[in-house]
């Protein structure tokens, strides 16, 4: 590969006479460590964190002449204003490394390496900038393309230090258990596998209850969670609630004891992205004869139609963290109808009261999952008697499970009923 596949070609820069500060403004606000200098568009040196942060540090003749003064590291502070206004040109790295849109690419790499810098600016045949390039352009091109898309254990294992703590878990525990107890005792359900448990919130207070309940995730993290939240539980609680950590077909193979009822929430399902249909089918063989099934899934097609892809952005903070402040934006790809999968993004931002950066992204694949092939699927398994409800969601806020009717375009959840 060159060094032109994978170069970004819209490239900030800045001229000679470029203050420090207004330099500083953005290498900040673009979240990069460098920017090239230009006279015209010829590059004629580069910018760096490093450049400017060594601006606070004596010279070494400077240290020689004073020595006392040079080691005084809240004084260097104070000289912020004074770095500020200096320009570009005075700080700069003259004989910057560039590379061409022809240079191989691990070329550059080696050059990044070698140098100890993290972006390269590409010139054509006369100096002129046509390009940036950055490791992480080179990390994705050779590594991070070849990569599967993110798994459902380690996309938990990531939610799991922001997200899942900022969950309102009292407003969904307060809307969505009161319609589960009243459809297992409807059912004489007394039993429950409640397979993508997460943290547990649901397994835990069904067992509170009376049900004999076991949980599954696949995610460790979540695990972790789970089994602290085991420990505060009394001895007669403990006896009635179990959790399991692994690939969702083997586990539900493994466990002798039958089931009442199966439950999917949170969306679990889609997150099996090529076997849905299976684990569906090996949850309902781990089913008494007439065991129920329950889904919660994200109604894609109101994302799709009227949300325009768009599902959610909120804001939350964390008990543990006062002065953070974190963001969570979700949205979905056009489904691959071909692979009948749509993909997922969840980006977190976290906010210091001053300024907000980048937490990280994860991209995940899901199954496309609607009314017709759920339904398709649960009659393919014997389940005869399939009810669809619908239920509102913000990203925050809860709401019950079975006391709407399901709307294409207005419900936010799609829940789901299913007896045999």
């Amino acid at each position: 590969m060159k060094v032109a596949d994978v170069m970004s070609r819209h490239v900030d820069f800045v001229s000679e006479n470029t203050t420090v500060e207004k330099l500083s403004l953005l290498i900040f606000g673009r979240g990069i460590n460098g920017v090239p200098v230009c006279r015209n568009k010829k590059v004629v040196g580069f910018v760096t964190e490093r450049d400017i942060l060594s601006k606070f540090y004596p010279s070494v003749q400077e240290y020689v002449e004073d020595p006392f003064h040079s080691s005084d590291f809240e004084g260097m502070e104070a000289k912020v204003k004074e770095i500020f206004e200096m320009s570009a040109d005075q700080i700069m790295s003259k004989s910057p490394t560039t590379v061409t849109p022809e240079t191989p690419l691990l070329r550059a790499q080696s050059l990044m390496f070698i140098e100890k810098i993290g972006r390269l600016p590409v010139v054509d045949d006369k100096g002129n900038l046509v390009g940036i390039i950055a490791k992480g352009d080179i990390f994705r091109a050779l590594v991070g393309d070849k990569l599967l898309f993110t798994e459902d254990e380690e996309y938990n294992d990531w939610l799991s230090k922001t997200y899942y703590a900022t969950v309102y878990t009292e407003d969904r525990m307060g809307h969505e258990l009161p319609d589960l107890i009243k459809l297992f005792k409807e059912n004489n359900v007394k039993s429950v596998i409640d397979i993508g448990c997460g943290t547990g919130e649901h397994t835990t207070e069904l067992a509170k209850r009376g049900f004999r309940t076991d949980g599954i995730d696949r995610s460790k993290a979540m695990n972790a969670l789970c089994n602290q939240k085991v420990k505060a539980l009394s001895k007669e609680i403990k006896s009635r609630v179990k959790f399991y950590c692994g690939n969702y077909e083997k586990e539900l193979s493994s466990i002798r004891e039958k089931f009442d009822a199966a439950i999917f929430m949170g969306n679990t399902i889609p997150h099996n992205s090529h076997n849905y249909q299976n684990v569906i089918k090996i949850a309902a063989q781990s089913l008494t004869e007439n065991g129920i099934m329950v889904f919660q899934i994200t109604n894609f097609e109101k994302v799709l139609k009227t949300k325009k892809r768009f599902l959610s952005f909120n804001f939350a903070r964390i008990k543990d963290e006062p002065n953070k402040e974190y963001a969570f934006l979700e949205f979905y790809d056009e489904p691959n109808q071909k692979e009948n999968t749509i993909l997922k993004t969840f980006a977190i931002l976290i906010g210091d009261g001053k300024r907000w950066k980048s937490s990280g992204a994860r991209n995940t694949l899901m199954a496309y999952v609607t009314k017709e092939n759920i339904k398709k699927t649960l009659e393919k398994n014997g389940f005869s008697k399939i009810s669809f409800y619908g239920g509102s969601f913000d990203g925050r806020n809860w709401d019950y499970l079975f006391r709407k009717p399901f709307d294409p375009l207005h419900s936010d959840w799609l829940n789901v009923v299913a007896k045999r």
